[in-house]
């Protein structure tokens, strides 16, 4: 690690900006609920990706 960082040219806020459309949010879900829906996307066909 440096013992100093310079700054000065950085940018506030989000790296990736949001597109035209999209909101960005955060939301808790019950761990049931979750896998509902997980139980739905694979009924469906759909991949569950996992972070």
């Amino acid at each position: 690690m440096k013992t100093e960082y310079d700054f000065s040219q950085g940018k506030r806020g989000a790296i990736e900006s949001t597109p035209t459309g999209k909101t960005r949010i955060t939301i808790r879900l019950d761990d049931e609920v979750l896998a509902w829906f997980r139980d739905q996307v694979d009924a469906a066909g759909g991949e569950i990706t996992k972070l």
